[in-house]
């Protein structure tokens, strides 16, 4: 822990404060449109309504957010043009808030962080759209589905867009509003509609961590922009900014689901496939990293709060990693993955100014190839009769050459096999956390030898190995509109390490991250990688021998070790959830219903109850008999007399 705050404490020398960006011009003028078309694609099919735009509706949903991406694409080139000092531009649209000391624009900030980020954004997305047309042809709701998809890109844009942190808020919750209607897209199902409420419930937690960090920097710093917070931060006390840290983190703990608000992300595999690509491989749970990285002027000046991230980011590697171990479901055991891939994201942002821009380009890499893989796993299920059970697959490899290559580069990509994208990623994680912090490289060294086995694993049981197939299911490869794209993302799964060619995509970030003077490892990098794939190999290994070697059974044995039962059951997150969260509230839920109903209606009815009461007790003395009343004169009069003789 020590060894960590004094990471923080050195990285925090190289904090310098991001200048104002220049005002925008030329095509960055044009911007803003990168946001608006999939937002008037998404209201445009909201208005017309599923049945009316049914038949051509895919097409629009798909062309504005290409055109979005062509206009990213243009943009990116023309800041590559540019002088280093000169790549971050500003657009002020409108005036968006105006209180006393609150001023808020609706602002742009277009620099090499989010040039990235949109032609992730936009390309992934593009694609995803377009396997969408094949993949939902057949569900009657799928203009309707379009419209959701280009919603979520649309708020995905403007949170990596926006130029200070009230407009991220606004994408920020954007997505989490998408988000859930696209989890719970077929609500028709129980699980569907379950797993969306989940997701959006456990997002708030984290978006009222991110709220109250916003509310700090007002008051601290008197505005929300990232230039502003940037260049008053060094006056603030360390811990007024070790609290903003700590809060941006369970923000980004709960979109990037980060242990310990990590327990939706596997339920949310209930919607379709594409949904699962465009949330787990290029927007909602990159957004937390984004957010510790566009923080970093936060973060470098925080010790505790850096800690915390590289502490948080470490469990959850391994904790996704293990899940993914036990996983029968092909798309749940993905969604382990992304969890696992995304605390390496969040490490290298943890590391500081040595890591940030590893964890964007590990983030780029994830992008391409865990696409790929949910892509891939759509391809299956589509060909398996929507079956997710890989214990019902098995000898795919010949009956879908297409799937079964793509998804095979997306493969190696993951576990690290050089040339692939995620070797050149991945491992320049592992190698600066080791550098940084032996015993964190070491976590994150082992969490890449167990990468190596759940993703062998994966691949053995679906491609190779038996056939399980149900009777009657007859594989088939998928439509060009969905192999496309697979191959597309295949290619750039391979080649995506280009981007480290020359430290490229280190110098391209350095303008908002900084530049950290480069620190020889303990031991020389050509041992630190020979030992990173001896370790993934022995994970092949090891799933080769359990696995490969073995005849799959096609029931889950009930038989099996206390550490298999806890994956499966997630590592036991919700019922972690459930003892520490939901079974107090649900307590003192109860609690207070009771007294609410014992003590304040009692206290506003009681009155009334009363008068009510003895209103009964006299309606009964008008009984209307003459001789009842008689008796009650008679008995009145004696009793009168006696008090008068009694008194005299």
């Amino acid at each position: 822990m020590h060894a960590l705050s004094a990471l923080a404490l050195a990285s925090s020398e190289t904090h310098v404060p991001v200048v104002a960006p220049a005002e925008a011009d030329g095509v960055l003028n044009l911007l803003w449109l990168v946001i608006a078309l999939p937002l008037a694609g998404a209201a445009v099919l909201l208005l017309l309504g599923n049945r009316r735009s049914q038949g051509y509706g895919h097409w629009i949903g798909l062309g504005t957010i290409s055109v979005s991406f062509l206009l990213s694409l243009v943009s990116f080139v023309t800041l590559l043009g540019r002088d280093e000092g000169d790549r971050q531009v500003a657009k002020h649209l409108w005036t968006w808030m105006e209180a006393g000391r609150l001023d808020v624009g609706f602002d742009i900030l277009y620099d090499p962080l989010s040039a990235l980020f949109l032609l992730l954004i936009t390309g992934v997305g593009s694609l995803i759209h377009l396997y969408s047309v094949g993949y939902m042809a057949h569900d009657p709701r799928r203009s309707r589905f379009f419209a959701y998809l280009n919603l979520f890109v649309a708020a995905m844009l403007t949170l990596v867009l926006a130029e200070n942190y009230v407009g991220l808020f606004l994408g920020w919750e954007g997505v989490g509003l998408a988000s859930y209607l696209l989890i719970g897209f077929w609500q028709h199902k129980p699980s569907a509609a379950a797993a969306a409420k989940k997701a959006f419930v456990i997002n708030r937690v984290g978006d009222m961590g991110l709220g109250l960090a916003i509310f700090l920097m007002f008051a601290t710093f008197g505005t929300t922009s990232f230039s502003g917070i940037s260049a008053l931060s060094s006056g603030a006390t360390e811990t007024t900014l070790n609290w903003i840290g700590v809060l941006l983190l369970v923000g980004a703990c709960g979109k990037s689901a980060q242990v310990p608000l990590q327990a939706w992300l596997l339920d949310a595999m209930e919607g379709p496939t594409p949904v699962s690509a465009l949330i787990h491989a290029a927007t909602m749970v990159t957004a937390g990293v984004y957010l510790v990285t566009r923080s970093n002027f936060i973060f470098e000046l925080a010790p505790a709060a850096q800690t915390a991230v590289v502490i948080v980011a470490t469990v959850t590697l391994l904790w996704g990693a293990i899940i993914g171990c036990a996983k029968d479901d092909i798309k749940k055991g993905l969604a382990g993955s992304t969890m696992s891939q995304i605390g390496y994201m969040m490490l290298g942002a943890g590391l500081g100014v040595a890591g940030y821009a590893f964890a964007i380009f590990h983030l780029l890499t994830h992008g391409f190839f865990k696409a790929n893989m949910f892509l891939g796993a759509g391809s299956v299920m589509h060909a398996m009769d929507d079956d997710v059970d890989m214990r019902h697959y098995g000898a795919l490899n010949k009956a879908l050459p297409v799937t079964f290559a793509t998804f095979a580069l997306g493969f190696l990509a993951i576990i690290g096999v050089p040339p692939f994208a995620g070797f050149w990623s991945k491992d320049k994680i592992i190698e600066t956390a080791l550098v940084e912090n032996p015993v964190v490289g070491i976590c994150a060294l082992l969490g890449a030898g167990i990468t190596g086995f759940y993703m062998t694993r994966m691949m053995l049981m679906t491609f190779f190995t038996q056939k399980r197939w149900e009777k009657g299911v007859h594989p088939h490869e998928s439509p060009k509109v969905m192999t496309i794209p697979l191959i597309v993302l295949a290619a750039l799964s391979a080649l995506g390490g280009l981007m480290l060619a020359g430290n490229w995509i280190v110098d391209w970030l350095s303008p908002v991250v900084g530049h950290a003077e480069h620190e020889e490892p303990p031991i020389p990098v050509i041992l630190i990688t020979l030992i990173t794939i001896a370790v993934v190999a022995a994970g092949v290994a090891l799933a080769w021998f359990l696995v490969g070697k073995q005849e799959v059974p096609r029931e889950a044995p009930a038989d099996v070790s206390f550490a298999t039962k806890a994956a499966r059951a997630d590592l036991y997150g919700d019922a972690i959830n459930d003892a520490l969260v939901v079974n107090p509230g649900l307590a003192t839920v109860r609690g207070s219903v009771g007294a609410d109903r014992t003590l304040v209606d009692g206290l506003f009815t009681g009155g009334a109850t009363i008068v009510a009461g003895t209103g009964e007790l006299l309606r009964r003395l008008q009984n209307g008999y003459v001789r009842s009343y008689a008796l009650g004169i008679l008995g009145g009069a004696v009793l009168l007399v006696l008090t008068l003789v009694a008194v005299n």
